[in-house]
């Protein structure tokens, strides 16, 4: 176990999870990099030990009752805790949003993160650096059109930490709500159009430098490096090309690099 502690990543073996473990790691954690794909996680892993840094992948599945509490029950030390595992599923309108879908979200984004805080919560009551990381979205607290199912389950996100800080209250568990933009990762939109490729492409298209997944890693890397005794509530990330869910510039920016 390494002196800065330990750290649980959720969704860990792809995107802003795989970045997130990358920078904790970086920070001296020992990482947890938990997800479904067993391949994904160990590459994770991997790339982490090639650097120096220390890590194991543990298959978990947040939807799962059974899988949540075999995992966390082998980890014996929990200081961090991110729970990042979730997505997006369909752009329809509220009128064809399919039923499935909307149960799909709902259960990775709200009650797969209350079954990782539930099953954690004895740990990081042991520990001086306990810190609850969650990934919502800027989804958590704006709306759009087509977007009412992802939108529904995000705003279900950031109402658990929040609702979370008032229930701690006088502990010392710290509980943050990071809610990115834009974020241009290798699976994120192309799960959302149900692998349409040419449609993930399109989201991005013009954006002058959208987000990527170590931006966030390194706002997540910031947060949990603060002193105990001050805590992010609330941290929103966004391109500067992003000025709302719906107003986003597609064309270059001068940023009048030297």
């Amino acid at each position: 176990m390494t002196e800065t502690g330990s750290a649980l990543v959720t969704g860990g073996g792809t995107g802003i999870g795989a970045a997130i473990a990358r920078r904790l790691a970086r920070d001296g954690f020992e990482v947890v990099v938990a997800g479904r794909r067993r391949d994904k996680l160990d590459a994770v892993v991997a790339e982490i030990e090639a650097g120096g840094g220390a890590a194991r992948a543990l298959v978990m599945d947040v939807t799962d009752p059974e899988s949540v509490t075999a995992g966390v029950a082998s980890l014996g030390r929990c200081d961090v805790v991110v729970n990042n595992a979730g997505g997006a599923l369909g752009v329809t309108r509220v009128e064809d949003g399919d039923p499935l879908e909307w149960e799909r979200m709902y259960a990775t984004n709200v009650v797969g993160t209350l079954r990782v805080i539930q099953a954690v919560l004895p740990l990081l009551r042991e520990s001086p650096r306990a810190t609850i990381v969650d990934i919502s979205s800027i989804a958590g607290e704006r709306v759009y059109e087509g977007g009412a199912g992802y939108v529904a389950a995000k705003h279900g996100t950031s109402v658990v930490s929040e609702t979370l800080r008032l229930e701690l209250n006088g502990e010392n568990i710290r509980v943050v709500d990071i809610r990115p933009g834009m974020v241009r990762t290798e699976e994120f939109s192309l799960t959302r159009l149900h692998g349409d490729r040419a449609a993930a492409d399109k989201v991005y298209d013009g954006v002058d430098r959208p987000l990527v997944a170590d931006d966030v890693a390194e706002c997540v890397g910031f947060v949990i490096g603060l002193p105990q005794h001050v805590n992010i509530d609330t941290m929103v990330i966004k391109p500067v090309a992003q000025a709302a869910p719906h107003k986003i510039h597609r064309g270059p920016i001068d940023w009048k690099d030297a």
